[in-house]
């Protein structure tokens, strides 16, 4: 009897902590989904390499016929010098880059690539128009349209001349 007790007790403390144990990985497990979730970058909520290609495409057609830059006689010749699958390419590499994806961008600086084209701010907001327009398109959610247009404008001082100077 004695020992029947023993095990009883023995059995119903195993139960017990196991209980606790599995309550308490649960508990963890789900903590650790929702910082996962928290925790995701703007790359893998935008979806990765290939939705930002998609998006980059639609883009960079747009900027093309934009007749606002294509005023701009110095983005136009730069147009002709660069392919468009090329400047697809760089740019896809750059969102990624900077959205938090593995891919690197290994193009100029965006005060190197931009410094000779002359770019007045009606340009700068003709483009911001257009990708507004893509992403728009793309339904990307206005969260990341955001996140997308904080990073956008860190560079504006790098492309956009001085007013002063315009």
């Amino acid at each position: 009897m004695r020992t029947e007790n023993l095990f009883r007790r023995s059995f119903a403390l195993a139960a017990a902590l196991s209980l606790l144990c599995f309550g308490t990985l649960s508990v963890a497990q789900e903590k650790s989904a929702k910082k996962s979730t928290k925790e995701k970058s703007l790359y893998e909520r935008l979806g990765g390499t290939y939705a930002i290609a998609t998006v980059v495409d639609d883009f960079i057609e747009r900027l093309l016929v934009n007749d606002i830059l294509n005023a701009n006689t110095a983005i136009k010749e730069a147009r002709d010098r660069v392919p468009k699958a090329g400047l697809k390419f760089r740019v896809t590499s750059l969102v990624c880059q900077v959205t938090g994806g593995p891919e690197k961008y290994a193009g100029r600086s965006m005060k190197e690539s931009h410094k000779h084209l002359n770019i007045k701010e009606k340009e700068w907001k003709a483009m911001a128009d257009d990708f507004k327009a893509t992403l728009d398109k793309f339904k990307v959610p206005e969260k990341e349209q955001q996140e997308l247009f904080e990073i956008v404008n860190s560079t504006k001082n790098d492309i956009v001349v001085p007013t002063a100077m315009q």
